[in-house]
């Protein structure tokens, strides 16, 4: 394993500092080669942006886990996880395109200009030749804009917003993780085969992209079902009390709390919600019920027992029995001596997705990794059959409905996979209205 620079944390906030206090914009000063930082000795750089401090540090921390397992697979080491499994023979184990490979990490603090500050250092400064990472929409979007003027391929992280491969997609930027649609999709028929159509839901969501998609997606698919929507309260990101949010659903006539909140911010919503006693409460003949459209482990081991019973979506669960999740668990397991999240598995395949696509294209030329990409059908990374849909960059597969498990047997062994929704189920045209407006443009090489 190489690392170049791992935190950069002294120009991360002075990066991001400027950034927001003066709103000045991000200027690239260009590259004299054929494409943005076109590598010419033996290694090539990739810059893993994720969040090391702030409300999503947990999934942070677990993405850096496995981007270094994927540099190390695929700069040969280790047992070689989903490249064994992977339905591309592309991957040789010897870097990318016989280039070691190398990285340098940024910390997104969860907040757009600081990601945008420490993405444009990995550019310029480091050479970095593709950027990937985040747990957070707002960031990815940002983050995403800029690799497009910078002509630098992004491979999203964690970004469940519709708008990220919606009205915000771009040429350069591609994601593997599914979106709040997908969710809605998923989950609907499960909540009503499980509550009924007669509820009355009380949603709160926080207050940016993501947080904005995945409730209309969820109040949608749950109001096709019969479902009424009572009321939605918008919720700051920084909040860590929830308490002035969560009384006023005692009264509100609402029978379903649907919190659309995600790491720090959903274990804290939860935890106000369940000393309320709303989980102990009937309202309307029928017992108070609480969903959690985006779920993932890591939230689940920070709620702890207040999650049991609840259900919501992932994108992947370690708990799966293909032969590409049991490869990766097994390889994570024995480097790190835990079952990998959701975040991790996402940027291991983005990570090897990238790798792959240049392999195919004969070149890191942004271009070229975009047309390798664009269409590009694979298995064997989790989730079944998955393409990389050309016309927005989004990926299909299938999406897991999951609940808090009620008997755990470990702090790891919390969500129970009860429907795996196949992929026919979540897909949607290109020009469907929750992902209307905005253009993908033209892929920009530099």
């Amino acid at each position: 394993m190489s690392i170049i620079n791992p935190t950069r944390r002294g120009l991360l906030k002075t990066g991001a500092v400027a950034g927001a206090g003066m709103a000045m914009p991000l200027v690239f000063t260009g590259s004299a080669g054929a494409y943005m930082n076109e590598p010419s000795g033996g290694s090539v750089v990739l810059g893993f942006n994720v969040p090391q401090t702030g409300p999503y540090a947990d999934e942070g921390a677990d993405e850096l886990r496995a981007y270094e397992l994927a540099v190390e697979h695929l700069n040969g080491g280790g047992d070689g996880g989903m490249m064994n499994t992977f339905s591309s023979d592309a991957l040789k184990g010897n870097g990318i395109l016989g280039r070691k490979v190398e990285f340098v990490t940024g910390d997104t603090q969860t907040k757009s200009d600081a990601a945008r500050a420490s993405a444009k250092s990995m550019i310029e400064k480091d050479g970095a030749v593709m950027i990937t990472g985040g747990s957070s929409s707002g960031v990815a979007i940002a983050v995403q804009g800029l690799c497009q003027d910078a002509g630098v391929i992004f491979m999203a992280g964690l970004t469940h917003s519709n708008d990220t491969t919606g009205k915000d997609k771009k040429a350069n930027g591609f994601r593997h993780f599914f979106n709040g649609y997908m969710s809605g999709a998923a989950l609907a028929p499960v909540l009503e085969k499980l509550y009924g159509s007669d509820r009355r839901a009380y949603h709160l969501t926080a207050d940016y992209t993501w947080g904005w998609t995945q409730q209309e997606s969820i109040a949608a698919a749950t109001e096709g079902k019969g479902w009424e929507t009572v009321n939605n309260v918008l919720t700051p990101l920084a909040t860590t009390d929830f308490s002035s949010y969560v009384a006023p659903v005692l009264n509100s006539g609402a029978d379903v709390l649907v919190l659309n909140h995600y790491g720090g911010n959903m274990v804290n919503s939860l935890t106000a919600a369940v000393q309320f006693g709303l989980r102990d409460k009937q309202v309307n003949g029928k017992n108070f019920e609480i969903v959690v459209p985006l779920y993932s482990r890591l939230m689940a081991r920070g709620a702890g027992a207040n999650v049991k019973g609840i259900f919501g979506s992932t994108n992947w669960h370690w708990s799966l029995t293909d032969e590409g999740s049991k490869a990766f668990v097994k390889s994570f397991g024995t480097k790190y001596g835990f079952p990998p999240s959701q975040a991790a598995h996402t940027v291991y395949c983005q990570t090897l997705l990238y790798a792959d696509a240049c392999e195919r294209a004969g070149t890191h030329n942004p271009c070229g990794v975009a047309e390798a990409l664009e269409g590009y059908k694979f298995s064997g990374l989790g989730n079944g059959d998955v393409e990389y849909r050309a016309e927005d960059h989004q990926c299909f597969k299938d999406v897991l409905v999951v609940k808090g498990k009620e008997n755990p047997t470990s702090e790891f062994d919390l969500l129970e996979v009860v429907e795996v929704t196949p992929r026919s189920q979540v897909e949607y045209a290109v020009d469907h209205p929750m992902f209307a407006g905005g253009a993908l443009g033209q892929c920009n090489a530099g």
